[in-house]
């Protein structure tokens, strides 16, 4: 069918998230449980935000004040307290509706992976000329299980929805499933919920029963199905999270793959929502991102690294057993080795820090080398301090840098030095007692112990 166009159309989004999540056992929302390092809510409202909706609203019960933080004031919360039922909540949302005239898009805070281009699908069938009262997005999954049935026409004309405890053995073989999500024109939705009613096997108010009440009042509504049953896969246990982290990590590797990337055992790489990877990167096994890292070309990331809110700059070699924490820059051609973690610091063009170190609230300059168990001391118990290390500088082995401190270009710190105050371009900075010297000492300790202990053991 021809679909009208919807580009002057306003639209509401009212994403429906007041279930309790009992079988979450969590004292989080269900809803904000992480998948990929971002709240499953997040993932919906994200792809919601490309339609661009005029305004969003959130039907919240349990947990309600945990949604109005975390979503802030990108979404009104309407609260449903008692819950009776899907139709129950989406008319919760009328008094934050008052007054708009366009389109809604129904969909579940916990069912986070809807894709725009779905939702776009929904509300161009809404507009299409046989103009159904409501547009139902169904999915034919390998198990059926106790989803609610579409019983639907050759053309998708829907003939009746049914939940699946009210349904008859032979409504059950339907395998046209209702994944819950809906489109409907504001005019007609709420005045269509008023006439629903609670006479079923639950006892509630089912929205899909405005389904049935369009089609009674002779109108029509229509069925659209995804070709993906994964897209709209709910999330209501800690097992079902961990399957859509699993599916959504799966997709992303392989998309890593296709722009240009090596994996070289994919199945133990894990990214973030936002991970941003360059070409001709390399991941070795058991690498983790976090949110907010940003990889550019030619990057290689040794294995059992961690990684978040970091910026990799091209020709960057980072690990084995390395971390990197939010604010970490390596610019081009720098290098962090194994055992070492960076964090709120600036790695120069070509500077190296290949083992054992800790580098927090610091610059490192072009060139500079930090030996094998260098820390800078950022933290004096109340407050954050900054060290500054120049080009070319040599800092040795075993050093603490207790900031805030400059150490200046080409200068070079001592093995072992505990540096307080700055340090010169071009200076030798030690920092450290005299080496005492007993010639014959540690022979005449060890006969003097063999003989006790031979003493004893008699």
């Amino acid at each position: 069918m021809v679909a009208m166009t919807t580009a002057s159309t306003p639209l509401a989004i009212i994403v429906l998230a007041a279930g309790k999540g009992t079988r979450m056992k969590s004292d989080l929302h269900k809803v904000l449980h992480p998948i990929a390092g971002r709240p499953m809510i997040d993932h919906l409202m994200a792809s919601a935000r490309e339609l661009t909706p005029e305004r969003q609203v959130v039907v919240a019960g349990h947990g309600r004040e945990q949604l109005e933080k975390a979503l802030g004031a990108h979404a009104a919360i309407a609260v449903q307290e008692p819950q009776l039922g899907t139709g129950h909540a989406v008319q919760q949302a009328e008094a934050a509706l008052a007054g708009f005239e366009g389109d809604v898009l129904i969909l579940y805070g916990d069912v986070p992976f809807v894709r725009a281009g779905t939702m776009r699908a929904m509300i161009e069938r809404l507009h299409s000329d046989d103009a159904p009262a409501v547009v139902v997005l169904g999915f034919e999954p390998e198990d059926p299980l106790q989803y609610g049935r579409i019983l639907a026409h050759d053309d998708g004309r829907i003939a009746m929805m049914v939940e699946y405890k009210d349904a008859s053995k032979e409504q059950r073989a339907c395998r046209l499933c209702n994944s819950g999500l809906m489109a409907v024109k504001s005019a007609d939705l709420f005045s269509m919920l008023a006439k629903v009613g609670n006479d079923n096997a639950q006892g509630e108010y089912y929205l899909v029963d405005v389904v049935n009440i369009a089609t009674l009042e002779g109108r029509h509504c229509a069925v659209i199905t995804t070709d993906d049953p994964d897209e709209v896969g709910g999330i209501n246990s800690r097992g079902e999270l961990a399957e859509a982290e699993a599916r959504w990590q799966k997709k992303r590797r392989v998309q890593a793959m296709a722009d240009g990337a090596t994996l070289i055992a994919p199945e133990t790489v894990f990214f973030a929502w936002d991970t941003q990877l360059g070409r001709d990167v390399t991941i070795e096994p058991n690498v983790v991102f976090g949110p907010g890292v940003t990889v550019a070309d030619d990057v290689v990331i040794h294995a059992f690294s961690h990684l978040a809110g970091a910026t990799l700059e091209s020709g960057v070699e980072v690990g084995p057993y390395a971390r990197l924490r939010p604010g970490a820059v390596l610019k081009s051609k720098s290098k962090v080795g194994n055992f070492v973690e960076v964090k709120k610091a600036v790695l120069g063009e070509g500077a190296k820090a290949n083992h054992l170190t800790y580098l927090g609230d610091a610059e490192i300059g072009a060139g500079a080398n930090i030996g094998a168990g260098t820390i800078t001391c950022n933290y004096d118990g109340y407050f954050k301090h900054k060290t500054i290390i120049g080009e070319r500088a040599f800092i040795g082995s075993n050093s603490a840098l207790v900031a805030p401190v400059k150490i200046g270009a080409d200068a070079i710190v001592a093995a072992g030095s505990a540096v307080t105050r700055d340090v010169a371009d071009g200076e030798l900075r030690m920092v450290r007692g005299d080496q005492l010297v007993k010639p014959g000492w540690a022979d005449r300790f060890h006969d003097a112990m063999k003989k006790k202990k031979a003493e004893q053991d008699k």
